[in-house]
């Protein structure tokens, strides 16, 4: 039986994937499309993020994604109109209440250690969301609890149901990285390795820390989506994730011929690949929330709201984003992305680059002295506001985009931006004790999945909420949102939240769109982007036409 989407009007959207093709690549590519996938190969692949896990289901980076769907997979699989289909779930049916979801699962399955994959393995991954030992300080803590029960009729049929109606329920189900049971009980379960197994088309074989991630292909494969390009094990033997985290050094180390392809290119490297016949250069926007300054409403002198809104309305994100990136990165303006099918444009150009009104705010809240250095003052205190930036997520020159915002904040509104870069602990730590004034943050999640993240109370759901708000009228729009299956009233509360959050409070401060891009050598066939949620997908479809 084929899957139904859970939303009839998302089928009516259109994402389109932004890519740059140079014209002498996109010829010798079509030419490649009437050759036999070659097997064979040992593939190299220059990353930017470091992991922090291997463990799918507690990785909190967009990009790692890339590593980990090379050896875990999900039960369905989404088409660019974000529409589900089969993968290791053949089917799947909704109860006229809405309420459960039985998903009927493929036979010929098995995992990388040899263990079957059926529904058993199924309800055991579902189970563990709901354990509070296991999944405690992570997002799937916040979905068990919406589980009621999970119930397998049958070896190949699994059924999760929910105490109410969660729209996005398929979104996350579609997420969720199935792992074997046995992995529940590996030493390694939380950072991820060798013992986690999953059932996708690589094998992790070697991560060594800080340095790269190595996997083998799996001789048995032959199970992928109906979105990838051929069936059965993989072209290639090997593939390698190299990690190099400045952007320079993975450009070098491809035009030098070190790896056969890179992700995560700066606005400045674009121009080596773009229009040369020896590389394919390709990039996408990712659905989700945008890169933003999320400004904590409790602590300093970001509870004003009219700092947040002089913040919001005096710098010119527009013209920082151009600058830095070159015309490669779209400026945000929503809650969410610009491609996401929740997005309301009407907000663009509403706010922003209007430096006399953002200091006549900041008057009028009476910061309106300014000591010998510029910065603000008010009975005795420096209008300044602590950045927070989690190390593990400084990429695409995020560090050069918040020196730049940094500057200007200084020299058109006298404020101070103090930027720290902190170690995952210490991150954890001031998410845990509230005490900054902003955190800078971005991620990929859809459905309203990442805004009840963002702004959900934090003992309602909003495993993220870096801005710390408990607006009853926020609350509401997001459980009202999560309880309906109309798609345009659904599209319509959000609207709402939007000119909340950001024209009325200025709970974020959105800066740009986070943007995958990959450039390969020209002998690298079969690269490209996951449907949908536009990250780069793994190497299972990619071929070398030498090696």
């Amino acid at each position: 039986m084929q899957p139904k989407p859970l939303f009839s009007t998302l089928s009516a959207i259109s994402l389109i994937i932004i890519a740059t093709l140079n014209p002498l690549y996109a010829a010798e590519n079509s030419t490649a499309e009437k050759q036999q996938p070659q097997q064979g190969g040992d593939f190299v692949w220059g990353i930017e993020t470091n992991p922090t896990t291997l463990n799918p289901q507690f990785n909190g980076q967009t990009k790692v994604e890339l590593v980990q769907r090379a050896a875990f997979e999900s039960l369905l699989a989404r088409k660019p109109d974000g529409s589900y289909i089969p993968w290791l779930a053949t089917g799947y049916e909704i109860s006229p209440d809405h309420k459960t979801y039985t998903f009927r699962l493929r036979h010929d399955v098995t995992f990388s250690n040899g263990e079957k994959f059926n529904a058993e393995a199924v309800a055991e991954n579902f189970r563990n969301l709901k354990n509070l030992t296991y999944c405690a300080g992570s997002t799937m803590c916040v979905i068990g609890s919406r589980i009621a029960s999970i119930t397998t009729p049958d070896e190949f049929t699994v059924a999760v149901t929910l105490n109410e109606v969660y729209s996005p329920f398929l979104s996350y189900a579609s997420w969720l990285k199935m792992i074997s049971p046995s992995s529940y009980k590996a030493a390694d379960l939380k950072s991820g390795g060798t013992d986690i197994a999953g059932t996708g088309p690589f094998i992790l074989k070697r991560w060594d820390k800080n340095q790269q991630i190595v996997f083998t292909k799996n001789p048995n494969y032959h199970w992928a989506s109906a979105n990838a390009a051929h069936q059965g094990p993989a072209y290639l033997n090997s593939i390698t994730y190299r990690i190099l985290p400045e952007s320079s050094v993975r450009t070098g180390a491809l035009l030098s011929g070190q790896v056969d392809a890179i992700e995560g290119i700066s606005g400045n490297d674009a121009g080596e690949f773009v229009d040369n016949p020896d590389f394919s250069y390709q990039s996408a926007p990712n659905t989700g929330t945008p890169y933003s300054l999320f400004l904590n409403i409790n602590d300093g002198p970001t509870k004003e709201r009219n700092v947040r809104l002089a913040l919001l309305q005096g710098l010119d994100v527009t013209g920082i984003v151009k600058s830095i990136y070159r015309g490669h990165r779209i400026r945000a303006w929503g809650v969410t992305s610009p491609i996401d099918p929740l997005y309301d444009k009407s907000i663009e150009g509403k706010y922003g680059d209007n430096p006399q009104l953002a200091n006549k705010l900041l008057d009028e809240a009476g910061w309106s002295t300014k000591g010998a250095d510029g910065i603000r003052t008010k009975d005795g205190n420096r209008l300044s506001i602590l950045i927070v930036q989690s190390q593990v997520t400084v990429r695409d020159q995020r560090d050069v985009l918040l020196e730049a915002l940094q500057a200007q904040a200084r020299q058109r509104l006298g404020i101070e931006l103090k930027i720290r870069y902190v170690d995952p602990g210490t991150y954890f730590q001031y998410i845990k004790n509230g005490n900054y004034g902003s955190i800078a943050n971005s991620h990929d999640d859809t459905d309203g999945l990442d805004l009840e993240n963002h702004y959900l109370p934090r003992d309602k759901g909003g495993a993220i909420n870096y801005s710390r708000t408990e607006a009853p009228e926020v609350t509401a729009w997001l459980n009202e949102a999560a309880h309906t299956l109309d798609e345009p009233q659904r599209k319509a509360i959000y609207s709402k939240l939007q000119d909340y959050a950001i024209l009325q409070q200025a709970l974020a401060l959105p800066l740009y769109a986070p943007d995958d891009e990959i450039a390969a050598a020209s002998y690298v066939h079969g690269i490209g982007f996951r449907a949908f949620r536009q990250i780069p997908e793994n190497a299972y479809d990619v071929w070398v036409s030498k090696h």
